[in-house]
Parts: C-alpha cells; sequence; structure tokens
C-alpha cells in the first residue's frame, strides 16, 4: 500500500466501520461475529479494494462484501455442529456504560432479531445504514421491487413485534 492509499484505506475504515459493524450484528446477533464480520470486509477491501474504481461504490461494495462474508460463514457452520456462547452473553448482561440510554435502542434491535431473515436484512440496512433501495438490491442481489415488498412485509413483522411487547407486560403483573 503507498501513502496515499493508507490514508484512503484508513478514511474508508472510519467512515463505514460503525455502519458495517451494526448491519453486522443485526444479522449475526452477535458482537464478537459482527466485529469480526466487519474486520474481515475491511481485510478483503485491502487486498482488492483498488478493483473498486468509484468512489461512490465503496459503501455498497462494502456492505455486498460484508453480506457476502456472512453467508459464507453461515453455510460454513451449517455443515459444523458447535454451540455459541452467545446464550452466556446475553445471560450475563450488558457491561456497557451509558446503559440507560441504550435501552430504547436494545429494545428495538432486539424486535428487529426477531423479525424473519429474508427482511430482517433490507430493514436493516434501510434503517440502520441509510441505504437507498437500489443500493440494498445491489447488495441482497435482488430486483428493487423484491426490496420494497420485504420492507413493507418486514415493518409488518416489527408492528406485530412491538404490539406484543406492550401487551407482554401488562399481562405479566397478574
Amino acid at each position: 500500500m503507498t501513502i496515499e492509499s493508507n490514508l484512503n484505506f484508513e478514511y474508508v475504515v472510519s467512515t463505514y466501520y460503525q455502519a458495517l459493524f451494526r448491519f453486522g450484528y443485526s444479522l449475526a446477533k452477535n458482537e464478537h461475529e459482527a466485529s469480526d464480520l466487519a474486520q474481515q470486509t475491511f481485510f478483503i477491501y485491502a487486498e482488492k479494494g483498488n478493483s473498486v474504481r468509484d468512489l461512490a461504490k465503496v459503501k455498497s461494495w462494502l456492505f455486498t462484501t460484508l453480506y457476502r462474508e456472512f453467508l459464507r460463514r453461515r453455510r460454513k457452520n451449517a455443515r459444523i455442529d458447535h454451540y455459541e456462547p452467545e446464550m452466556l452473553e446475553r445471560a450475563g448482561g450488558s457491561t456497557e456504560p451509558q446503559i440507560g440510554r441504550r435501552i430504547d435502542g436494545n429494545l428495538a434491535i432486539d424486535a428487529l432479531e426477531q423479525v424473519d431473515l429474508v427482511y430482517r436484512e433490507p430493514l436493516s440496512l434501510f434503517y440502520l445504514n441509510d441505504l437507498s433501495y437500489k443500493e440494498i438490491a445491489n447488495i441482497l442481489d435482488v430486483p428493487i421491487g423484491t426490496i420494497m415488498s420485504r420492507l413493507s412485509r418486514g415493518k409488518a413483522q416489527l408492528r406485530k413485534i412491538f404490539k406484543q411487547k406492550v401487551i407482554q407486560p401488562t399481562n405479566e403483573r397478574f
């Protein structure tokens, strides 16, 4: 890497890391795997990023790469039986500071995790990463009409999940 490309790489990482991490988390439902996915995406970008000629397409390229890496890992893990320590993480709670401000965000993410994966992916890209329908269609490699349909159905699932969350606390009191 030259100094110029190194600065460009640092700019890309600082600009897109958080958005890629959020997208990875929405797919993997695990902070460690989300971090690994984002890091692997930047590793691939470091190797092959020079093939992206138009800097305006870097964002879509990164999200597509992360999504494909997620699918590759999921296919690989489907062949291997193993247990994730994810249950321990959820049972142990979070040790992050400022948790009070994140409770509503965590509830929204929890609701998003309950949405079917086929709808969760475009919802995450649209709401968490501010991507356009066209960018989402390119990342997921499906037509724009399919993205619009999946977003609509995903929103309907989210509304249903939120309604259930509102009703459940009142029922638990009795």
